[in-house]
Order: structure tokens, then sequence, then C-alpha cells
């Protein structure tokens, strides 16, 4: 998919965010966190021990530092929170409410990057940059968008609203909206049903496609059609596929 066919998304909930009160959107920030983790069981467990949370909190700090040219006091705060949380958000980056990181650990996002509203990032994503010219040079996530662990999404590249990254996948295109992106790089499945408006964060991470192997076993099929054709139907040689659950069995392969 060509980088120029996805337009660019408007993140209009951060003009509406701006004028929103700050301790309004402290609550919201808590009230996902119970939303996206099973394992948050009280307000003073999350004020306390979700890192994540306090890492959002301290860029709202830094980034108004920043947008008020004090940058160097900004940077440095946005380092001690990086000590204290262990992940790094650069105090330029533009981020939406809602936003929610699980865990937290080695999460990167640098400073032209664009987040949109109920985003959420799992521990060890980047959102980094390619190139050393001035500008955008980040990514921008639409609304909705999921991150797995370890994803790195490169680049000044949109990440369409609803959309789920994979684990450990690597983005360098731009994604359409509702879609979903496996391995290196990235490959972009568009879901055959868009997700309804406003729906709960797809954290459906076990539900992924498996595209090399759809290949290879179409290839296989392909290649057991042709030798039957050649044949003419009568070889006895059998290609075995796995079961229903996507096994294979050690029998198919003499072990």
């Amino acid at each position: 998919m060509e980088t120029e066919s996805i337009k660019p998304i408007p993140l209009g909930s951060m003009t509406t965010e701006r004028k929103s009160n700050l301790f309004q959107r402290m609550a919201e920030d808590i009230q996902a966190v119970f939303e996206r983790d099973p394992a948050a069981r009280s307000t003073l467990e999350i004020l306390f021990c979700y890192s994540g949370l306090h890492a959002a909190w301290g860029h709202h700090i830094t980034h108004w530092m920043w947008q008020h040219r004090m940058r160097f006091l900004a940077r440095l705060l946005s380092q001690m929170i990086r000590g204290l949380t262990g992940i790094e958000i650069h105090p330029g980056a533009i981020i939406g409410p809602r936003f929610f990181i699980d865990h937290g650990m080695g999460v990167v996002i640098g400073e032209t990057a664009e987040i949109g509203a109920d985003v959420t990032l799992y521990h060890g994503v980047t959102l980094g940059g390619t190139s050393l010219a001035k500008g955008k040079r980040h990514p921008t996530l639409g609304d909705g968008v999921v991150v797995g662990t370890g994803a790195k999404v490169l680049g000044a590249i949109t990440i369409g609203e609803n959309s789920r990254i994979g684990a450990n996948a690597v983005v360098v295109k731009s994604v359409p909206p509702n879609s979903v992106v496996v391995g290196v790089p990235g490959q972009v499945v568009v879901r055959s049903k868009p997700r309804p408006a406003h729906a709960a964060p797809d954290l459906e991470h076990g539900q992924m496609p498996d595209l090399i192997g759809v290949s290879v076993a179409s290839l296989l099929q392909r290649v057991e059609a042709l030798e039957a054709q050649a044949h003419g139907n009568q070889h006895d040689e059998v290609l075995h596929h796995p079961d229903k659950d996507g096994v294979w069995h050690g029998e198919d392969f003499m072990i």
C-alpha cells in the first residue's frame, strides 16, 4: 500500500482536550485503566502502582513547559520521569485523552509523534523517527489504536483509527483504518468488518493472522494439484496438512 494513499488523521479530540479540565482528564485516565486492565482493583492501586499513568501525567506537565518555551526544563523533567518509570516520552509529543501504557517499561515516544484518543501501548513499544531532517518524522496514531508488546512504528507514517499492531511487528508504511498489522516488515490485513465507533479497545492479541503460514499452505495445495494433474490423478503421494487447530504432527515429517 502506498503511503501517499493514506490521508492524515484529523486529531480533533486533542483540540477539545486542551479545553478540558485537568482533573477531569486525570479521572478519565484512571477510568481508562479500569477498562483496559483487569488486574486493576482500586483507584488507590492505580494511583501508586501504574507507571504508565505516572508517565502520562508527567507528560502533561512537560508538554505544557515545552509549549511555553521552557524546553531545557521540560527535557530535564522528562528524563527524571524516564528514570522513575522506564518510559521515555519527549515533551514535544502530542497525546490525546485516555491514553494508557500497560506495564510500560521500555516505551519510547519521539518528539513529533501524535497520538489520538483511547490509544493503548504495551511495554517495549517505540514510536520512532527515520530521518535526520527537522520537522515531522515520527508516527501519527489514530483514535483507538492498540500497539502490542515490542512493536516498532517508525517514520512519519499514519496508523489508521481502530487498528491493532501485533507484538514485535515493525511498521514502516502507513496503515488504513480498521486494520491488523503483523510481521517484519509489517504486513497489513484490513478487517472484514470495521470495528463499531466507541468500541472497547481491541486487546485480542492471540487473534493474529499467520500470513506466511497461509501462503505456504496455499503453495502446498497448488503443488498437490499440479502433481495430481501430472500423474493423471493417480499418484499415491499424499501431502499432509495441519489439523483444524493449525497443529502439525510428527508423522507428517517422519519424526
